[in-house]
């Protein structure tokens, strides 16, 4: 099984407000740091992105790449790579637990396994870095009221 790497970070916002900017795809460039573009390819039924197209910048990881997300009720949402450039695999998650009244704990769980060598000291240090932006990024992002 591979390893994953994982990090947590409260923001406060209830649960709803962070997943409102996690699911607005098309924002992802303002934010993320990495996603240089994101472009919804399907929608499940109830509106939801199923299929996201993005172009990745994340330093030793440069990507453009087509992940398919699963939404579990309204505080999880995962997904899985369908194709890559780079990558063989990459699975992903953002679980939300209200912290307190007006507050959101996130996590945020990564695996990703590259089509060329790489050690695993280095693959983990760039899932890090990538997850510590992103968290950093969604935090600044719903924490300052933008939609």
């Amino acid at each position: 099984m591979a390893e994953h790497t994982s990090s947590s970070i409260t923001i406060e916002a209830p649960p709803a407000e962070v997943m409102e900017v996690i699911a607005d795809f098309a924002r992802y460039p303002d934010w993320t740091g990495e996603v240089k573009e994101a472009e919804v390819l399907k929608t499940d039924d109830q509106g939801r992105a199923h299929q996201v197209r993005l172009v990745m910048d994340a330093g030793a990881i440069k990507d453009d790449q087509t992940l398919a997300y699963t939404w579990t009720g309204d505080h999880e949402v995962s997904w899985t790579l369908v194709k890559s450039q780079m990558l063989r695999s990459l699975d992903g998650s953002y679980v939300l637990r209200p912290a307190g009244v007006y507050a959101t704990e996130v996590t945020y769980r990564l695996t990703v396994d590259v089509k060329i060598p790489m050690l695993g000291m280095i693959k983990r240090k760039a899932e890090k870095v990538i997850i510590d932006r992103a968290l950093a990024g969604l935090k600044k992002r719903v924490e300052s009221g933008e939609k």
